[in-house]
């Protein structure tokens, strides 16, 4: 009865970080086994747990490359977190009750309005299923897809195999690969940087895993209705413009660099600038390589990867909305206005508040793993801060360091991975006992600023 107590007294925050810990916990003890390995012995603790958290994260950094050191038992505890981490261990939750028609109760709801950031209860039940059916519609076009693909170099069941993975994968914006098997380990996507076919099903997965599911469903209505809500407008508008100007700058940066797009065909170049531009939003896999690039090059991927993608999507980051409230607050303090305004809408305070929050603690959560690491890691700054970001948008590109951390670096990395799912402001709210409401306000101060 007390246990029961407990849970109920439990804010929502602190339920969703508990349970993504504990699901995290059962992921390494499974992948520790001699049984999830593929020469059966069992994979060292730190390799298992950093695989754990990086799988339910959806962010898709590897200390083992993933085709090659797991077995199909140990590909399968990947698949799992990634899709529990993609879509939200309580969605999840949610669709097996709706299968054994239990009903949802109150308290579960308001946890799910928590873990999908909706604004209200209202709904949210029939949300989930929309969100399960299109998840898994979405999944299962890219693994057919995918699997004609790999059908014309390796058997069915092998197409199959690696269509299905590769497919929840990046749709998940979790960026594991299994093409380790045939090209060696880590060769990841850059062997097909030149197939357009594999380019443009990942660029979509990657793009409809980023852009969230309440977009998708604005999108699917619109022939309907003709009318998309602010969010979708603000993020479909951010994402499209962040994809572009991504997209042209690593193609002027890299144009002639011989480790990266200087050996391509001119669509070639096109075709890549916009893979990387899209797939550092959030999803992990690369057709060039990243420690080829150019630094101004790697600077840019770093700011890419920290806007990240959108909100209830699989993706990471402070999310393209908080990055277009900051421009609105930032373009109406030039201008002198009072309110930021965004498509003729008025932007709450609080909204920005928390937008202004949200961007400062990511700012610190990085500032400080990014000084620890430099510490534990003898590596360039570069390398470990885009490391970092990376971790914390869990975008799951690198630079080569992820196979090169220490025990205590994996740990760190690992733990700035969970962090960066969980989201500085549940993690707040999670270690927050109470929010109280002031009864009362302070007299106003001034301080000079600028």
């Amino acid at each position: 009865m007390k246990r029961k107590d407990l849970r109920n007294q439990m804010s929502p925050p602190k339920f969703l970080a508990l349970g993504f810990l504990t699901i995290t916990l059962c992921g390494t003890l499974l992948l520790k086994l001699p049984l999830s390995s593929a020469d059966g012995t069992p994979t060292p603790l730190t390799d298992a747990f950093f695989t754990a958290v990086s799988a339910i994260s959806v962010t898709g950094l590897a200390v083992v490359d993933t085709g090659t050191h797991w077995s199909g038992f140990g590909q399968i505890v990947m698949l799992i977190l990634i899709q529990l981490g993609g879509l939200g261990f309580m969605t999840s939750a949610t669709w097996i009750a709706l299968m054994l028609n239990r009903r949802i109760s109150l308290r579960e709801r308001i946890i799910l309005q928590e873990a999908m950031g909706q604004y209200q209860i209202q709904g949210i039940v029939d949300l989930i299923r929309r969100v399960l059916i299109y998840a898994f519609i979405i999944e299962g076009v890219g693994a057919l897809l995918l699997t004609l693909r790999f059908w014309q170099e390796v058997p069915l069941s092998t197409a199959l195999h690696w269509g299905v993975f590769q497919s929840i994968s990046i749709f998940n914006n979790a960026g594991f690969d299994l093409l380790g098997t045939m090209h060696g380990p880590f060769a990841g996507f850059v062997v097909y940087g030149t197939d357009p076919y594999l380019n443009i099903v990942n660029m979509a997965l990657i793009f409809l895993g980023g852009i969230g599911f309440i977009v998708m469903f604005d999108v699917m209505e619109y022939p309907r209705c003709r009318k998309l809500s602010l969010h979708s407008k603000v993020v479909l508008t951010v994402t499209s413009v962040l994809i572009v100007v991504g997209a042209v700058m690593l193609f002027v940066l890299e144009f002639n660099n011989p480790k990266t797009m200087g050996p391509l065909s001119f669509p070639e170049k096109i075709m890549a600038s916009f893979f990387q531009s899209i797939t550092s939003r959030s999803g992990g896999v690369s057709t060039i390589d990243i420690g080829g690039l150019q630094q101004s090059s790697q600077f840019l991927l770093i700011m890419l990867m920290f806007i990240g993608a959108a909100p209830g999507s699989t993706g990471g980051g402070i999310k393209v909305t908080t990055f277009a409230v900051l421009i609105g607050a930032v373009i109406t303090m030039v201008k002198g206005k009072q309110d930021v305004v965004l498509y003729r809408s008025r932007i709450s305070q609080a909204i920005v508040y928390r937008a202004v929050t949200l961007t400062i603690l990511s700012l610190l959560l990085l500032v400080g793993f990014s000084m620890f690491l430099s510490v534990t890691e003898p590596s360039d700054f570069l390398a470990i801060l885009f490391e970092a970001v990376s971790a914390f948008g869990t975008v799951g590109l690198s630079m080569g360091l992820t196979t090169e951390l220490s025990g205590v670096g994996k740990v760190t990395v690992a733990l700035l991975m969970f962090l960066g799912r969980l989201g500085p402001l549940t993690l707040a709210y999670a270690l927050n006992r109470k929010r109280y409401k002031d009864l009362y306000r302070h007299p106003e101060g001034r301080i000079i600023i600028g």
